[in-house]
């Protein structure tokens, strides 16, 4: 990173934190905790020294990086015994974030790396950091940083680009898909979803949720029918049609309260995984678009 200290501490602050969030949600899956990790990194910014401070920029991207790893260590054993799947919390990307997106599926994927093999892959690959600079930032060798990269890569495979149908049709897909699921309309869904389906849920303990994912297009079918039959087959009568981490998405209140968010990912016009947001606290700050 090449940006230097501006005479201004708050406009050098301010011109680096959209970055600095975007690493930091990247590597948490929260957006809560990154904003924890940025207040952080700024405090520890306007403790530092100015005459050690040469960038602050790349300071304050190598603090946040160094926290979230500390993080991570904790979450990892707060993840072992979370009750059934854990799902990335879901945002909107604004217009600083965007250009160095990472798609859901990556961002699911990025939870069987190390914090390590995490944090190289995503500023190299995603924040084009090189291997210099990922040096010094992770305090490693140029050499242990490729493998980490490497090997990051091997895991991430090729679900950086799963979702390869343009925003409008997924959006359309998305709609046809909820309407089926929440009506029970089989033939609707034999037709939506893909032979390999998948459906995750995370309800985090705090809401029902499916405990385990659900394989394949007859099981996600079993499942959309019996809990439709549950409300009556009838639609959510507060919902919203949204994109969030740049996939189609659904925003609704469910019939036991819940406000939970869809998000489905498309190969080949057919839906090849749905993702269900049923955690209170993943969705509380999405409540702003309904």
């Amino acid at each position: 990173m090449s940006q230097s200290t501006t005479t201004d501490p708050l406009a050098s602050f301010m011109e680096a934190r959209p970055r600095v969030f975007a690493v930091a949600y990247r590597m948490l899956g929260s957006a809560s905790d990154a904003d924890d990790i940025v207040q952080e990194a700024y405090l520890r910014w306007q403790r530092a020294s100015t005459d050690t401070v040469l960038n602050s920029a790349a300071f304050l991207q190598k603090t946040a990086v160094r926290l979230c790893l500390d993080h991570l260590k904790s979450a990892r054993h707060r993840r072992e015994v979370y009750p059934g799947e854990w799902l990335p919390e879901p945002i909107i990307l604004d217009e600083p974030i965007a250009p160095q997106d990472v798609s859901y599926a990556v961002l699911c994927t990025l939870e069987r790396l190390s914090p390590l093999e995490r944090a190289a892959y995503l500023l190299h690959d995603i924040f084009d950091l090189d291997y210099t600079d990922l040096s010094h930032t992770l305090d490693r060798s140029t050499a242990t940083c490729r493998q980490l990269v490497a090997r990051a890569r091997r895991h991430i495979g090729t679900d950086a680009n799963r979702n390869n149908v343009n925003l409008e049709k997924g959006k359309t897909l998305t709609q046809a898909f909820f309407t089926a699921a929440k009506t029970g309309d089989t033939q609707a869904l034999t037709q939506l979803l893909t032979e390999d389906a998948i459906l995750i849920s995370d309800g985090g303990g705090k809401a029902a949720a499916a405990l385990n994912p659900i394989l394949g297009r007859e099981k996600v079918q079993r499942l959309c029918i019996g809990l439709a039959a549950k409300t009556g087959n009838e639609l959510p009568k507060v919902r919203k049609l949204c994109t969030l981490n740049g996939l189609p998405a659904v925003l609704s209140y469910e019939a036991d309260g819940i406000l939970q968010a869809t998000l489905v990912e498309i190969s080949e016009a057919q839906i090849r995984k749905i993702y269900v947001l049923r955690n209170p606290e993943k969705t509380a700050h999405l409540k702003g678009l309904m």
